[in-house]
């Protein structure tokens, strides 16, 4: 997926993956997916989607800070 947020590109195709997190299982309607990237540049985002039910009932892209990737990592161990 691909989306300009204030004029910076975030791409998953061109992007470094780094962890994922899955809530809910598979066909769950209100499970949901969120992944962490960081473009060449050094921006980090979040990729997320989801079924029908859950807080992502649609791909998107949320642009994260450093700080803030860094303390949904530590959140997810």
């Amino acid at each position: 997926m691909k989306k300009v947020i204030c004029k910076v590109e975030y791409d998953t195709d061109s992007s470094k993956f780094i962890d994922k997190r899955v809530f809910g299982e598979f066909g769950d309607p209100a499970g949901y997916e969120e992944c962490l990237f960081v473009t060449e540049g050094g921006k980090y985002f979040l990729y997320t989607h989801g079924g029908a039910e859950s807080k992502y009932p649609e791909e998107g892209i949320k642009r994260m800070s450093k700080a803030n990737a860094d303390q949904w990592l530590t959140e997810g161990k």
